[in-house]
């Protein structure tokens, strides 16, 4: 999986308006705090609010602040919410891809590596990031040495 700029930009910034006071939180505070350029934390702010995950107000006041919870927004939301579907074979989703002969049964992995995928990014929400409390499921995976070999 290529997890792009624009979603761990969007992860901590959600993860940092979680840890945040009550309130609006100042686009230049996030930037600030999470060190990511202004213009491009802006660019995905607004894809954040057109997805229904912050919301926003101008003026001496404003800033930006999440529309639920921390703990009902997971990492699966801020994926599909900036860059779309999980997971993509080609551009299209897994079970409408078709293949012939011996590489018919690739569109079984590709399912299976979504399945994995969902229950990672599903299972774990904003809140549990900026709390520094991860599920267990995720501690017992990264806890495998093997998990943090490069391969």
């Amino acid at each position: 999986m290529h997890i792009t700029a624009r979603v761990d930009c969007a992860v901590r910034a959600l993860v940092e308006l979680a840890a945040s006071a009550p309130g609006p939180v100042k686009a230049e505070v996030l930037s600030s705090s999470q060190s990511i350029p202004h213009k491009f934390l802006e660019s995905v702010l607004a894809d954040l609010r057109r997805g229904g995950l912050v919301s926003s107000r101008r003026g001496p006041d404003g800033g930006y602040w999440l529309t639920r919870p921390a703990a009902e927004i997971t990492i699966a939301d801020v994926i599909r919410t900036v860059e779309g579907p999980l997971a993509s074979v080609r551009g299209e989703r897994p079970e409408d891809v078709t293949y012939d002969g011996p590489a018919e049964s690739l569109k079984q992995v590709w399912i299976a590596v979504r399945v994995n995928l969902r229950a990672v990014l599903e299972g774990v929400t904003v809140a549990d990031v900026a709390a520094g409390a991860l599920p267990e499921f995720v501690t017992e995976l990264t806890a495998d040495p093997g998990a943090w070999r490069r391969r």
